[in-house]
């Protein structure tokens, strides 16, 4: 193999959760030249990667919709001669990228929409992590290894950015407790005023400062918190590679169900995460060891795959249930140990 395409077009998370794959090719096919084909938003997390030689951008909601631009995407695949295509992602779009730029060997999953396109198929297993998932990709080729965790690559202008930040808010050298409120998906997030009251209770009470994690589109969720609490806020000011060097340097980070929490594990930072509409055992809980789940048994869990933008049974239990001292405690313990 002397040109390897991975192609994941899905969430921020998902890119993360793919570059162990990368680690994996490089190790099977050392000398091939491994391409990315991500959305522009994510494509950030790919940069620096030593194992990564070309990223591909396919802005497929964006100035890229529409079959035109789906040709020309097509097109630029096919200019490339890949040999083979690894496809973790499971819309049909993807699956018609790989076929109709005639690569020769195509690998994805049992349960893509494409699957009659692909040359291999490798069954999509739940209760496994993503992680390991995408690694059965490599299984039609022989692979047997181990998996391995994320790895993000910071630049000097993610470190310098971040540098600035902390001096600003006179953090340089502080332990930190990062917090990240956001989801794409609604039901996904915890309740505002209860991230406020875990903010306030570390500011008062042990005197550990916290940093607000997020993109642009979480501003009005920061602002909702930041005026009640005392926080640095960072959101909309990183890139995602830059938010993730941040929450490197920070002692543990809070968030939902989200992106934040597998930047975080690819950055060496422990994890209290809040599960609600989802549950761990569809694969995307944060890797690694260290990192604390808070959830609640009910048996309407898990409503979708996903959240959605209101509780199907109205009475949004599966967050509300969650109280701000169990979340307090989980924190305290991976700060101080107990």
């Amino acid at each position: 193999m002397s040109k390897i395409l991975i192609v994941q077009t899905a969430f921020a998370g998902d890119v993360v959760l793919v570059t162990p794959l990368a680690c994996a090719v490089k190790t099977q096919y050392p000398e091939a030249e491994l391409y990315f084909l991500v959305k522009p938003e994510a494509a950030v997390l790919l940069e620096n990667n030593p194992l990564i030689d070309h990223i591909w951008i396919y802005d497929k909601r964006g100035e890229e919709k529409g079959f035109r631009w789906f040709l020309k995407s097509v097109q630029r695949i096919r200019k490339e001669h890949i040999d083979l295509a690894l496809v973790p992602h499971r819309s049909i779009r993807s699956a018609l990228l790989v076929s109709m730029a005639h690569i020769s060997r195509r690998v994805g999953f049992h349960r893509s929409a494409g699957f009659p396109l692909f040359t291999d198929l490798v069954r999509y297993r739940h209760g496994q992590h993503e992680i390991e998932r995408n690694l059965e990709l490599l299984t039609p080729l022989g692979w047997k290894g181990k998996a391995s965790a994320p790895e993000l690559y910071p630049g000097e202008k993610d470190r310098e950015a971040v540098k600035q930040f902390l001096e600003q808010n006179n953090l340089t050298g502080k332990k930190m407790l990062a917090v990240s409120p956001g989801s794409v998906w609604r039901t996904k997030r915890w309740l505002p005023d209860r991230f406020a009251e875990v903010i306030r209770y570390f500011h008062e009470k042990k005197g550990i400062p916290s940093v607000l994690i997020g993109g642009r589109e979480d501003l009005s969720l920061g602002h909702e918190i930041s005026k009640h609490v005392p926080v640095a806020n960072s959101m909309g000011q990183f890139s995602l590679l830059a938010s993730a060097e941040l929450i490197g340097q920070c002692s543990v980070i809070l968030c939902n169900d989200s992106a934040p929490l597998h930047l975080a594990a690819a950055m060496g930072t422990p994890v209290v995460a809040i599960f609600g509409p989802t549950v761990p055992e569809f694969g995307f809980y944060p890797w690694g060891n260290g990192h604390t789940i808070i959830q609640q048994e009910l048996v309407c869990r898990p409503c979708s795959d996903h959240g959605g933008t209101r509780c199907p049974m109205r009475h949004f239990a599966c967050m509300k249930n969650i109280k701000t001292g169990q979340v307090i405690q989980a924190v305290d313990r991976i700060i101080h140990g107990g």
